[in-house]
């Protein structure tokens, strides 16, 4: 009964995760075509400037440069998108898998205490009906065949109960183990906290930041911003300069 709960709880959870996988999916793939239309304009731009660039006046090459820097920025821009979209999905999907380890461990661990508490009333009930059986011996000694084929099959019932090879094999892990699972020490860290990617994160547009990436909630962020964004320590060092 408790399998079916844990297993219809997340069955429900995971019901719309297909939809909302293909939609991001479907939207990566039109950042990549958008992307891929913007760099064949850049192209054309490029050698354009190159073949007329002799016949332009200072103006006209100056507003055929900023076309292309435009262009580029576009690029930036739907390239930015694209990785927001990818770091959505991987942490839409570890975070169902969090939650399956975490369910597993807690199902697991019940499933322990059941099968310790059967094994402790097994061995009552069998102490018990050996007392009962000794004393039905001494008065009756046609009913000694009956105790010892009972007390034969009796061991062999706890010995599959309460056995610690069994119970070791289905129940290692405790849930506090698959919640606090360490990270990856191979993954990469970002932000001023130092932690790995997880949730919505913007990318600051100064190409010598050291760090790059950060949490919206690390930078007070709640949405992304239009235009450039610098990062708090960017923004500092350009002022002091």
């Amino acid at each position: 009964m408790a399998t079916a709960i844990y297993l219809e709880h997340y069955l429900d959870s995971i019901e719309n995760l297909p939809c909302e996988l293909q939609r991001n999916f479907t939207l990566m793939r039109d950042l990549d075509n958008r992307t891929e239309e913007k760099k064949g304009e850049i192209d054309k731009l490029a050698e354009e400037y190159v073949v007329k660039v002799k016949n332009f006046a200072s103006e006209q090459r100056v507003e055929h440069l900023q076309k292309i820097q435009n262009a580029y920025s576009k690029c930036k821009e739907f390239s930015d998108d694209k990785v927001q979209l990818a770091m959505q999905t991987y942490e839409m999907v570890d975070k169902h898998i969090r939650r399956l380890d975490a369910d597993l461990a807690r199902f697991e661990n019940e499933l322990k205490e059941k099968l310790e508490l059967s094994g402790y009333e097994s061995t009552e009930g069998r102490s018990v009906k050996q007392a009962e059986t000794r004393g039905l011996r001494d008065k009756r000694a046609s009913r000694g065949r009956a105790k010892k084929a009972s007390d034969e099959d009796s061991p062999k019932k706890k010995k599959i109960k309460n056995s610690p090879e069994l119970s070791d094999a289905l129940l290692p892990m405790q849930p506090s183990d698959v919640l606090d699972m360490p990270v990856d020490p191979n993954e990469p860290t970002y932000c001023l906290c130092h932690q790995v990617s997880y949730g919505e994160m913007i990318g600051c547009d100064n190409p010598d930041c050291t760090i790059e990436w950060f949490h919206f909630a690390c930078v007070d962020l709640a949405s992304k911003p239009k235009g450039k964004w610098f990062c708090p320590r960017c923004t500092q060092d350009k002022k002091k300069k």
